[in-house]
């Protein structure tokens, strides 16, 4: 897949965006297509298409920034009374730019935005099977 995105050049600064944060490691910057007013991607500079490219501590500061932005929506003109934090891996997912990215999507009463998911009601043993294989999964991956 090609590592050229829009957040390529903005991380260049070769494209125009919104910075509300930046480190060495991470740039947060207002989305051009807001969910609700004051929405914030916050992405690494070095370009992962997917979380398993991603370097797990790259990833955690993500998170950290995240978390800090989530803050400063709520102390800011902003006001907002929730934070939601959304990412996309995958098409599947609804991933639509190949460069991880976290949403930091400010929450107000009545602002149309949520999950519109039917959750089901497993029984404890199809839920106990998917953690077995889960747990073999992760047990495989710990070993390479």
């Amino acid at each position: 897949m090609n590592p050229y995105t829009i957040f390529s050049e903005i991380i260049a600064g070769t494209a125009p965006a919104s910075k509300v944060y930046e480190d060495d490691d991470v740039l947060a910057f207002m989305d051009i297509r807001p969910v609700t007013p004051g929405h914030v991607l916050v992405v690494p500079k070095r370009a992962a298409t997917s979380l398993a490219e991603l370097d797990p501590d790259l990833g955690g500061r993500l998170f950290q920034v995240g978390q800090k932005i989530a803050q400063a929506l709520r102390d800011s003109e902003v006001a907002a009374d929730g934070v939601n934090f959304f990412l996309a891996d995958g098409v599947t997912a609804g991933q639509e730019i190949f460069h991880v990215h976290l949403h930091v999507i400010p929450r107000t009463p009545g602002d149309g935005f949520g999950l519109r998911a039917r959750p089901t009601s497993p029984a404890r043993a199809d839920l106990d099977y998917l953690a077995g294989s889960l747990r073999g999964a992760l047990d495989r991956a710990n070993r390479t």
